[in-house]
């Protein structure tokens, strides 16, 4: 299905925005220097931002600010707007939903749309068992749930990460997440039984996907035992850690080891789910079935919803009232997630998610090519990534990133960097956008690398 109509300004996923990139200040312009300004003085300075300007309006690839400057949109709000910001579907549902009502608490009152969202959930995750869900705030809310489950599913405490994961910023995410500053600088004690062990990262240690496997299976067995291991968790491509892409056969090693220990093998899925990677779940391009899945972000196209979802026996075995919030599950958020959902089976998405990897595929590997401080492009669908390296050394090269990233943002292209060492640089576009706006955006990054 064709996403874009090349003859209107209005896209698919989005309201009746020109699809141009066009500059009219020095980003940030004069209104949105004005507005941030005040966001210094008003909220608190650990809430940082990486784009100077102030939004007004969004949708199919672009991003308007407060001074009319019209940006190209390569991060989709780190992976949410998947769909396209303000979807007209999704605007029309969100509306509808308010008009009607906006909170009973699912725990107190529960409503239709709730059980419509855990219902798509258990379809259209991965594995062929039974399934339920529960329905919460955030990616990191679903997480600590997750965990929650499989220790008392499991009787056990011990739960293993791995090196450049990232789980959130709540107290137990932290601990599971890998990298200290920004997220766990100054923060902790951090929550207890949370072992660490190396993955795969093909790029930095050259292990073939058993080896990796092979190598973190012993550190468990040595270091931790399965008898007291609850869970094992794993985003199947690892996203702030850099968008990491494992070696072919290590996930399925560690979820052949995790049932032939009675280990709870959780999924984190909560930037890679939802059409992103050109599968509506990336652990299918893996051809694995995790016990329990996190969902979030892209689930419904800008709201706060996450879920957790997985093997029927497992997800019962919390306590009545043991799961739950005030706010899980709200059902303006399952109104936008059922709109959202119904267009990522039924728009072509996964389809468009795939096009778009393409493209960002054959740009990208043109521009490593040519310049040998690329040293890596990885990812799937429309979820890539380049790494830049020192091409002497193979070092990371942090600077470089960060003067890439700046560059392009000064020219209307916004693009967000990740990688444990900063070096990595992700592109994330909504799958609304347009190929000429995708390539338009891609050309800026390669004269921001050229001029670097």
């Amino acid at each position: 299905m064709t996403l874009i109509d090349e003859t209107s300004t209005t896209p698919a996923g989005g309201p009746a925005l020109e699809q141009v990139r066009r500059l009219v200040t020095v980003l940030p312009g004069p209104r949105s220097a004005a507005i941030l300004s005040r966001k210094t003085d008003a909220v608190a300075g650990g809430v940082a931002h990486s784009i100077p300007v102030s939004v007004v309006a969004a949708g199919g690839g672009v991003v308007l600010d407060a001074d009319g400057n019209s940006l190209i949109d390569l991060g989709s709000g780190i992976a949410v707007t998947t769909v396209g910001n303000a979807h007209p579907a999704v605007a029309a549902a969100i509306a509808a939903q308010a008009a009607q009502f906006t909170h009973t608490c699912f725990m107190v009152s529960p409503y239709e749309s709730y059980v419509q969202v855990a219902e798509a959930l258990n379809r259209l995750t991965p594995g062929r068992f039974a399934k339920k869900s529960a329905l919460f705030n955030s990616g990191a809310e679903a997480v600590e749930n997750a965990i929650k489950i499989a220790r008392k599913h499991t009787g056990r405490q011990a739960v293993v990460a791995f090196d450049h994961g990232y789980h959130g910023r709540t107290n137990l995410t932290m601990a599971l997440t890998a990298k200290s500053m920004p997220y766990k600088a100054g923060f902790g004690p951090f929550a207890p039984e949370v072992y660490r062990v190396p993955g795969s990262y093909p790029l930095r240690d050259g292990l073939s996907g058993a080896d990796a496997a092979a190598r973190a299976l012993s550190l468990i067995e040595k270091q931790i035992g399965a008898d007291g291991l609850a869970a094992v968790i794993i985003e199947p491509i690892q996203g702030e850690g850099g968008f990491i892409v494992p070696a072919e056969g290590f996930l399925e090693a560690v979820v052949s080891w995790c049932r032939a220990h009675d280990v709870v093998f959780i999924a984190d899925e909560v930037q890679t789910g939802f059409a992103r990677t050109g599968a509506m779940f990336a652990s299918e391009i893996f051809g694995i079935e995790p016990d329990l899945i996190t969902t979030a972000k892209g689930i419904a196209a800008g709201l706060p919803l996450a879920g957790v979802t997985g093997r029927a026996e497992i997800m019962d075995a919390a306590h009545a009232g043991g799961l739950g919030g005030t706010y899980g599950g709200n059902p303006v958020a399952c109104a936008a997630a059922l709109a959202a959902i119904d267009a990522f089976e039924n728009d072509g998405l996964v389809e468009r998610a795939q096009q778009i990897g393409a493209i960002l595929r054959s740009r990208l590997d043109a521009l490593r090519d040519a310049d040998p401080r690329i040293g890596e492009v990885r990812g799937h669908g429309a979820m890539m990534a380049a790494e830049f390296v020192d091409p002497a050394t193979g070092a990371p090269d942090a600077a470089l990133t960060a003067a890439v990233a700046r560059a392009c943002i000064a020219e209307g292209v916004i693009v967000l960097t990740c990688g444990t060492f900063g070096n990595v640089i992700r592109f994330l576009p909504p799958l609304s956008i347009g190929d000429d706006l995708l390539n338009e955006g891609l050309d800026v990054v390669a004269a921001a690398l050229a001029a670097s």
